[in-house]
């Protein structure tokens, strides 16, 4: 009869393992049938091409026709991940659910740099199962160890994938935010207006693969005006082979107000000026 919040009971399943709060999402989730719940799990695995998992239970522990792989297991945390809630859950060590203290069984969180979850499980057919995420450096990898025979052969593995990751993987920057990447003429005026990265862009590479990244530069030759500072006049587009990997807007750095009569005539008569003593420097040698 004890009733407690569905947050509540995220916590307790993701961060615990616990069985019965599965089963009691489950309940909730399929208006008081489990079975109808799994029966939405699986439409849910089939609509996210999980073409290798099958559920018949909502807690994974043993039974018949229940199985998956560790790549459906691999995206299935990618996407689940997406949801700040879950990766503020997977990633906490330790929490209190009314007056219970629940300690999360993913022993990573505190051996391993880096580490933001995601889930851990062990069953007798199963074994000693998990698949991790960690980020450093900008990079997020994930590894999956499944049916490992013991819980700190699992951790060795993990922690080995994870690190030969790193050292395979390095985030690159394509494109930094608010670096001039071009300039454009302002009409009625010496002065050239700067194009900035509106934002930047970054791309995960393998090291010593031979990645090529190409940059090209789309922008006007001359403004037209006024130009307001953050305006789009451009772009950076970045390129691996035939593969777009960025495209970034440039924009305006400043402000450009449109010039009024005064200004245009006293441009004209300056470029009038400076045309006629070219023309007179040709015509009479030395001057």
């Amino acid at each position: 009869g004890e009733q407690l919040r569905v947050r509540e009971l995220l916590a307790a399943a993701l961060v615990q393992s616990a069985n019965d709060a599965a089963f009691a999402l489950a309940a909730h989730v399929g208006d008081g049938s489990v079975s109808r719940f799994v029966g939405l799990m699986n439409a849910e695995a089939a609509e996210l091409g999980l073409e290798d998992t099958r559920y018949t239970r909502p807690d994974g522990l043993d039974t018949r026709r229940h199985y998956s792989t560790a790549e459906d297991t691999f995206r299935l945390a990618r996407l689940a991940m997406q949801q700040p809630l879950v990766r503020k859950l997977v990633r906490t060590r330790t929490i209190r659910v009314r007056n219970r203290t629940f300690r999360n069984w993913n022993d990573l969180l505190w051996t391993f740099d880096g580490l933001i979850g995601v889930k851990t499980g062990h069953t007798d057919d199963a074994g000693w199962a998990e698949v991790a995420a960690a980020r450093r450096g900008g990079t997020t990898l994930y590894a999956v160890v499944l049916g490992s025979p013991t819980r700190a052969g699992r951790n060795a593995d993990l922690t080995k994938l994870l690190e030969w990751g790193f050292d395979q993987y390095a985030r690159f920057s394509l494109v930094r935010e608010g670096e001039r990447y071009a300039t454009a003429a302002i009409p009625f005026s010496e002065e050239r207006v700067e194009l900035v990265a509106a934002e930047g862009a970054s791309q995960v590479v393998r090291l010593g693969s031979g990645t090529r990244f190409v940059e090209r530069i789309v922008a006007p030759m001359t403004v037209e005006l006024p130009v307001r500072r953050g305006q789009k006049l451009g772009e950076v587009v970045v390129t691996d082979g035939e593969h777009e990997v960025a495209r970034v807007d440039l924009v305006a750095a400043r402000d450009i107000e449109e010039p009024g009569f005064g200004e245009r005539a006293g441009w004209y008569a300056d470029r009038a000026l400076d045309e006629a003593g070219s023309m007179l420097s040709a015509v009479v040698p030395g001057i």
